[in-house]
């Protein structure tokens, strides 16, 4: 059985429109858990995989309407083969594996990347899931794989340089709103809300563009530990801000 939405006023003492619409989280800290614990690598990762289990029905159950995950940057094809290769097999496998959940708590899925520079079998796992979850109206989940804000920028550009030189656009035309038109996150609202585990106080190439007025919250527990108590405790403490986009605010 699907879990029933939660009385957000109960819960967090908050009414539903003091609530982010889109979270993004950058899941870092799987690696030091594990080191930590003296245990492999991989099983920071695994551990990781649950916290996204949960977070995924947390943020549907909250009702949220979007949440991106940075799941693996281009740069991480750096990493260890082997570590690679197993984050590539926990993707596809994860995909299979929560297929019906999502079908069930009618969450919607969506890639950001380029899908091409994926291994064959995360590809048609990610296409496949797409087109299954494509009709439902629930949570959006985002899962930015082989992404780079760099990359997603200079794919966007090359779009509309490639508009302009045909003649179909005016150089003058080419604004903000045709800019992200063209960006993976077309049709998104921008993350009011950036959460990032382990401690880490930097942007990591993810969503540059869209972030530019994203209010950042800092927990310094890893991946692997972020618990539902600690996603309250981020809603709470963005609810309590209060968001400028460089206007003159009211408090003092």
């Amino acid at each position: 059985m699907a879990e029933q939405p939660y009385d957000i006023e109960q819960l967090l003492g908050l009414k539903r429109e003091q609530l982010p619409v889109h979270v993004a989280m950058i899941m870092d800290g799987n690696g030091r858990w594990a080191q930590r614990r003296n245990l492999p690598r991989i099983e920071g990762h695994r551990q990781g995989a649950k916290t996204v289990q949960r977070m995924v029905t947390e943020c549907s159950r909250l009702q949220l309407g979007y949440l991106t995950l940075y799941s693996f940057s281009m740069e991480n094809w750096k990493r260890p083969r082997e570590e690679v290769e197993f984050l590539m097999q926990l993707c596809a496998e994860y995909l299979a594996m929560e297929l019906p959940t999502m079908m069930e708590m009618r969450i919607r899925l969506r890639h950001l990347g380029r899908i091409t520079g994926l291994p064959e079998s995360v590809q048609a796992r990610l296409r496949e899931t797409m087109a299954a979850t494509a009709a439902n109206t629930g949570l959006t989940l985002s899962l930015a794989l082989n992404y780079s804000a760099r990359a997603e920028l200079e794919d966007a550009v090359r779009i509309l340089a490639g508009q302009v030189a045909r003649k179909e656009l005016a150089p003058e035309d080419v604004t903000e709103e045709r800019i992200a038109a063209h960006l993976y996150t077309a049709g998104m609202p921008d993350p009011d809300l950036l959460i990032r585990t382990a401690g880490e106080r930097r942007l990591s190439n993810f969503l540059l563009w869209q972030m530019a007025y994203s209010e950042i919250y800092v927990e310094d527990d890893c991946w692997p530990d972020f618990s539902e108590q600690h996603l309250h405790r981020a809603i709470k403490d963005y609810a309590n801000r209060e968001r400028k986009f460089g206007a003159v605010g009211n408090k003092l």
